[in-house]
This record gives C-alpha cells, sequence and structure tokens, in this order.
C-alpha cells in the first residue's frame, strides 16, 4: 500500500432518477464514507477503453464483495457519486450523490452508470478535477466517516494549476485522495503518456490517511482493480484479498520521486514544436 502524507460545483448531466438517487437523504444523514468516483475522459483514449471503465465501475457495484464491503460497515451505507473530467473547464455529474444501502440501491447506481455514453473532453486537468469535486461535499446531505476521492487517469496533469497544490488544499479539509493510474497506453501512439504514471499518482496526486494506488497495465485488469479499490474504499480497512481476489495493493515501481510538473512540460514542449513548425 503507497501512503502519502503530505470552487464552482461540477456540471450535472441531468440523467433521470431512476432506481439510484431516489431516496431523498436528510441533512447529514450518516454514512461509513462519502465518495467520489473521478474518471478521465480525455482524448488520450479512445470510445472503447473508455466505456471499459463505465462497465467496470457498473460491473463493480453488482459484484457481491463490493456490495458485502457496503453492508458490513459501520452504518452499512455509503453515498457515492460519479463524475467525469478532462480539460480545467471539463467535469460533469453522471450520477449524483446517492444513497447505497441495499443490494437494490447498489445494483440501481450500475444501472445508472450503463444509460449513457460517456464524452471525449480534451486535456488533462487533474488539479481542476480536485478543485470542482472537493466542494461538493458540502451540504450533499451526507455525514461520512470518510470522504474520498478516487482519481482514475491515464497521464499527468497538463492543465490548470499545480496539481499539488490542489491536492494538498483538499487533504487540509480532511479528504483521502486514492489514485487508479491506467498504465495501458502505447507510448509511442500517445504524446501524453509517461513512464511510471503509478509513481506520478503515489509523489504527485494522492494523499491523505490510508492512501493508496493500485495501477491498471492492461485493460483486461481494470474490472478486478476497480473492485478490488472499491472494496478498500466503501469498507475502509477491510483486509486486502479477504474472500479470495488477488493479494496485497500493487505498490508503486522502485523508481527516483516523480516531476510534479512532467505534464506541464510536455505540454510546453509540443506548443514550442508547433510555433517552429509554424514558422
Amino acid at each position: 500500500m503507497v501512503l502519502s502524507p503530505l470552487p464552482a460545483a461540477a456540471l450535472d448531466r441531468g440523467l433521470s432518477d431512476f432506481g439510484a438517487g431516489s431516496r431523498a437523504p436528510s441533512d447529514g444523514e450518516p454514512v461509513d464514507v462519502e465518495l467520489v468516483l473521478a474518471v478521465d475522459v480525455s482524448w488520450s483514449m479512445d470510445q472503447g477503453e473508455q466505456e471499459i471503465q463505465r462497465d467496470g465501475y457498473a460491473a463493480a457495484f453488482r459484484d457481491p464483495k463490493v456490495q458485502e464491503a457496503i453492508l458490513d460497515g459501520v452504518h452499512g451505507r455509503v453515498a457515492v457519486t460519479y463524475v467525469e473530467w478532462a480539460g480545467v473547464a471539463s467535469q460533469t455529474i453522471v450520477v449524483p450523490w446517492t444513497l447505497i444501502d441495499s443490494k437494490a440501491a447498489a445494483d440501481s447506481f450500475a444501472y445508472k452508470l450503463a444509460t449513457e455514453l460517456p464524452d471525449r473532453e480534451r486535456r488533462t486537468s487533474i488539479s481542476a478535477a480536485i478543485d470542482r469535486i472537493a466542494p461538493m461535499f458540502a451540504g450533499n446531505g451526507f455525514d461520512g466517516l470518510r470522504r474520498v476521492i478516487d482519481i482514475s487517469g491515464d497521464g499527468p496533469n497538463n492543465q490548470g494549476r499545480m496539481v499539488t497544490v490542489a491536492r494538498d488544499e483538499a487533504v487540509a479539509k480532511g479528504i483521502t485522495i486514492n489514485g487508479l493510474p491506467l498504465m495501458t497506453s502505447d507510448m509511442g501512439f500517445s504524446w501524453g503518456s509517461i513512464a511510471h504514471l503509478d509513481r506520478y499518482y503515489s509523489d504527485c496526486v494522492i494523499g491523505g490517511p490510508g492512501a493508496f494506488v493500485i495501477p491498471v497495465n492492461d485493460w483486461s485488469q481494470f474490472p478486478e482493480a476497480v473492485r478490488r479499490k472499491l472494496i478498500l474504499e466503501l469498507a475502509g480497512g477491510w483486509p486486502v484479498g479477504r474472500g479470495g481476489g488477488g493479494g496485497a495493493v500493487v505498490k508503486v515501481q522502485d523508481v527516483p520521486p516523480a516531476d510534479c510538473l512532467v505534464g506541464e512540460n510536455m505540454w510546453m514542449e509540443r506548443q514550442q514544436r508547433w510555433m517552429d513548425d509554424s514558422r
């Protein structure tokens, strides 16, 4: 496990309240965790890969072990919302804050994830995603024992303010940020890819008590990685590997510390090449 010490609301896509979210919670309803699933939909991933992400999360919420993790908590219920993000102006709420306190509620949340195709947007701003999401915990109608932002993405921050500044401000508010770095890009075809993205997420993105990273090296690993990550986040201290399905959380590679401005520098170099080519 990798530990790291250390404002306007997002747009609502306007899906109908079918199943999940049909119960209106009172202000401050106690839950075990308030969890934001923040999923990268930048152009570095094609439509098929983005559908794999959405389908992977939907399958995870239908999984008996994930549902068991929810129902076995202190309160036996959690609050979850699903947000897709890309550049500084691209954050969209796909499923709003939803109380999950039963198998039926978890299945309904999964259904909502499957009702609309993801959009593709330009650039990658992890910092803007954190900045937009952090205020969503205030006044959401829930009072969680933990507040968690779960960020998945396939590249470093290349737009907006420094990701470390956004992370540290969120952590100071009592929010834990976990990471699911998608190390699935062919470095020869995606200019925004970097080596050791897991180290970048460990050093520059995650933070707060118990923060961890689970890298995905191939799309075939994605559904299981999401399932295991959700069990950890929703149960809080749930032993990894309980009930089968995997060993320890994958540790980041033993390489030098990441450059937290690598994405911004890559973008500037790309812009400079465009200007040189136009002369």
